[in-house]
């Protein structure tokens, strides 16, 4: 019953967004980095901090104690990321509410206590890189909502079936969020897009699920329930790097771009197959009992080999 409430209302609040929306022209314009041709209301992953607010409202005492850093490490995430949606905002106050809530994420989860001094500012660098590359991969119609559904999917899977790591509402409450989001977005003509309050937002609750199940049972292994989008992510600014690119400016280089814009390749055909890539990753890596070098060497063998081989020759093919 508290399910088909709480999606009931978050359907009801994206509808209210739409409107506000709508009336203040929060809109995608395509660019030369769009893999859209349409205009479309952004900001439609306001829908996760909403989702969080729901959670707290059902399960307000556990919230209150135990959540209270996550849930600000979130809102400030989803606002500065929101405001940047409707108004560009400067890379220095971006960084800054960025490092506040990586603050309150690794409090949350026990980093501090749990982890060397030493080793925070690796893991401050791998969740903003993380962050960012949640945000990179937002590019085209259900790719984020498909790739965060296999996720948390399979997160709820370890809580419930391999280690409680937490609440499992807590994971819940965001795959109904996803599932809500993607009726308006895994479409030929999206209603709406994610935004980076989308990206981020999403990317922000998974990471810290991730963090927090790796801090309770010290298995580094399961960062790679994110191995699809890191290896894309990596290997694209390795590239840039390659090609002396700017790595910060706008591009059209991920393989998701090339099938997008070049071979023309629906949206959510795309979006489908990187989401299957990374369920298959997951179900090995989730009952493999080997090390994590060779996890990471069997997974990432036949991925990179995959992805290098499916770029050479889209670029081949159209001269890029």
């Amino acid at each position: 019953m508290e399910f088909s409430i709480v999606t009931i209302l978050l359907f009801i609040s994206m509808l209210i967004y739409f409107k506000i929306a709508d009336k203040y022209n929060i809109i995608d314009k395509p660019n030369h980095r769009s893999a859209h041709t349409q205009i479309t209301l952004r900001g439609g992953g306001i829908i996760f901090p909403i989702a969080f607010i729901i959670f707290c409202v059902f399960n307000f005492n556990e919230a209150i104690q135990n959540y209270w850093s996550f849930g600000l490490g979130l809102l400030a995430i989803c606002t500065i990321s929101f405001i940047d949606d409707v108004k560009t905002l400067s890379n220095k106050i971006r960084l800054s509410i960025h490092l506040i809530s990586v603050i309150l994420l690794l409090y949350f989860t026990g980093a501090f206590e749990l982890m060397p001094f030493w080793t925070w500012p690796i893991l401050f660098v791998i969740i903003i890189g993380t962050l960012n590359a949640y945000n990179f991969m937002d590019g085209i119609n259900g790719m984020t909502g498909t790739y965060s559904l296999v996720t948390l999917g399979s997160l709820a899977y370890i809580n419930k079936d391999v280690v409680l790591f937490t609440d499992q509402n807590f994971i819940y409450y965001p795959i109904l969020a996803t599932i809500v989001f993607l009726f308006f977005n895994f479409r030929k003509k999206a209603k709406c897009f994610a935004g980076d309050v989308g990206s981020m937002g999403i990317g922000f609750w998974i990471i810290g699920l991730i963090t927090l199940l790796i801090m309770r049972t010290g298995e580094y292994k399961y960062i790679l329930l994110l191995s699809v989008y890191g290896m894309e992510v990596v290997l694209t600014i390795m590239e840039r790097l390659l090609l002396k690119e700017n790595i910060f400016e706008a591009h059209r280089r991920h393989l998701y771009q090339l099938f997008a814009n070049e071979k023309k390749v629906s949206h959510l055909i795309i979006s489908s197959v990187y989401a299957i890539l990374q369920l298959i990753v997951n179900i090995f890596l989730i009952h493999a009992e080997l090390s994590i070098w060779a996890v990471i060497l069997i997974i990432f063998a036949p991925l990179g080999i995959l992805y290098l081989g499916l770029k050479l020759s889209l670029k081949k093919q159209y001269g890029l």
